[in-house]
């Protein structure tokens, strides 16, 4: 199947100027322009296939959003190639634009001073969207967004999470192949974020919507998501599944059991206790060193068990694991 999306040595270098500092600074700033170069994006390569939602994941400056602008045609890239539906971004925008939806984080797409519901029909004129279908597209996204409490609401007026939602029904009023979300959940409490991830698996799966999403929520990686990209210091460093990252470089998992009664010497080989709460023990093993059914085999052969539950160390860890020991460098 061919993809939707290509993106192949992709470069995004700045010239961030140097400013000298001390007694003489002010004369040395003002006669002298030496720049150094930042590597935004550094030969950056990936295919996305259409209907795929994928979670694009990297520390603040890694280059994430910088990707996203090339992507949607707001920055020209210093190298390389982007085709994105069969369109250049950045040299065919005009006709490009029509295609995809964009929300990016803090910046809304509507105007601050109009009602929401002025805003949609402002972008149904924009897009020249036929008025059967803009009507069908915002009856949909009215009640899956719950809009109805602020549509007619100036959008100066909204909350945080009724913007972030308001913006995203914009983006998709015109029917996009693609949509792309720079932390669309950024801010919000956990109800509107769950209303907006529950959103994006809707138009993903039943509108077989293409999805980039970038966050440092990684809950919206692990909810949304079954392939990720990491970006680190402008390059690409893991493009595959999560659970395959988690595989790789998960650490250790865990065993919480309920035993019928409390067993404190409830040791057993290829596992160490960390925690004791009763007849509750949470054991602690190398994914690589016993497989889960063998632990539990083990621990049902010598004790009464009432539950247990084997637990994936947290994806937050996972990552954090990754760019503190470089483990992908």
């Amino acid at each position: 199947m061919a993809s939707i999306i290509a993106v192949k040595k992709l470069d995004k270098h700045f010239k961030v100027r140097k400013f000298h500092r001390g007694r003489f600074s002010g004369f040395q700033n003002f006669f002298t322009r030496e720049h150094h170069l930042v590597r935004a994006v550094d030969g950056v390569n990936f295919e996305i296939q259409s209907g795929e939602l994928i979670g694009y994941l990297g520390p603040n400056g890694a280059g994430k959003s910088t990707t996203l602008k090339m992507l949607t045609g707001l920055l020209v890239p210093t190298g390389g190639e982007i085709n994105v539906d069969g369109f250049v971004p950045s040299k065919q925008r005009k006709e490009y634009v029509s295609r995809i939806g964009a929300v990016f984080g803090q910046r809304s797409t509507l105007w601050w001073d109009l009602p929401v519901f002025e805003s949609f029909e402002l972008l149904r004129h924009i897009y020249k969207i036929p008025e059967k279908l803009f009507k069908k597209n915002l009856d949909e996204f009215r009640e899956l967004l719950e809009l109805d409490t602020f549509i007619n609401t100036p959008v100066r007026s909204l909350s945080l999470g009724q913007r972030m939602r308001a913006d995203i029904c914009a983006a998709l009023l015109h029917d996009p192949k693609i949509l792309f979300l720079d932390e669309p959940t950024i801010g919000l409490d956990v109800v509107a974020k769950e209303r907006i991830r529950q959103f994006i698996q809707h138009i993903n799966q039943d509108r077989g919507t293409t999805v980039i999403l970038t966050t440092h929520d990684l809950s919206d990686v692990e909810k949304l998501c079954n392939r990720i990209l990491i970006i680190d210091e402008g390059k690409l460093l893991y493009d595959g599944q999560l659970e395959q990252l988690r595989q790789k470089f998960g650490g250790k998992r865990q065993l919480v059991v309920d035993f019928f009664e409390n067993y404190p010497e409830a040791t057993i080989e290829g596992a160490e206790i960390v925690e004791i709460n009763g007849a509750r023990i949470t054991f602690e093993f190398e994914r690589d060193s016993i497989a889960a059914s063998d632990l539990i085999g083990r621990l049902s052969s010598k004790y009464r068990i009432r539950d247990l539950e084997v637990k994936e160390p947290e994806i937050e860890e996972t990552i954090r694991r990754i760019y503190e020991q470089q483990l992908l460098k």
